[in-house]
């Protein structure tokens, strides 16, 4: 049986931002072991209060590490330092719906890029995503006709596409989710489990049996 990466994402959070980059990166070398990878719209508020989690800006501590772990991950996955911008954090709910529209109704790269560029565009072109005019113009700037655009902005007032975004989300709650990026895998033996946030890939490439190379320290020359 083929091993699958089921990853649960929203625009809101800058890990999954790191995480789907990571994951495209290393497609190439996943599918070469019979793994899939699908990135899945979900919205990060309903998860954190259908766990009783709370975000990390809410906690006075978290939100001090924060600062410092941004950082880090940001020179780790090889990407310009974020900046959280002032009307931070928004309400993710329409681009997120967006997203699901386009998956359904667009190629996987065409998808996959555009919602990178929702990112993109908040935490280093500081623009609010979640208001219409906004995405308009940051769908336009990838590429979709004036019809497509009013298509997809369309659809994300839908009952349809409201029900799809709250399935999605309670999907990822069902499996245990408290925060996003939240993934489901499936390895070659059939068993699933879930894993969460950027850094537990290591964690994922043991469960899934792959060949990789950990992080490891080089011992200084003494010559």
């Amino acid at each position: 049986m083929p091993g699958k990466i089921d990853a649960y994402v929203d625009c809101v959070s800058p890990y999954s931002y790191y995480a789907t980059l990571y994951l495209r990166k290393n497609r190439k070398a996943l599918e070469s072991h019979g793994i899939e990878v699908e990135f899945h719209p979900v919205f990060l508020g309903g998860i954190n209060v259908g766990s009783g989690n709370k975000p990390p800006w809410t906690l006075p501590a978290k939100a001090v590490y924060s600062k410092f772990d941004s950082q880090r991950a940001c020179k780790y996955f090889g990407v310009p330092q974020t900046q959280t911008p002032e009307f931070f954090p928004i309400l993710s709910i329409m681009p997120q719906r967006c997203m699901i529209y386009i998956k359904s109704h667009f190629p996987r790269e065409k998808y996959e890029t555009t919602f990178l560029s929702l990112w993109e565009w908040m935490f280093y072109k500081n623009i609010d995503i979640s208001k219409p005019e906004k995405l308009a113009e940051l769908f336009q700037s990838n590429g979709y006709s004036d019809s497509q655009v009013r298509e997809i902005l369309a659809a994300a007032s839908t009952p349809e596409l409201k029900h799809a975004l709250t399935a999605n989300t309670q999907i990822a709650l069902d499996q245990g989710a408290y925060g996003a990026p939240w993934f489901w895998v499936r390895n070659a033996e059939g068993k699933e489990e879930p894993f969460f946030g950027s850094d537990r890939f290591a964690f994922m490439w043991m469960y899934l049996g792959l060949p990789f190379q950990d992080v490891t320290i080089v011992e200084k020359s003494k010559l």
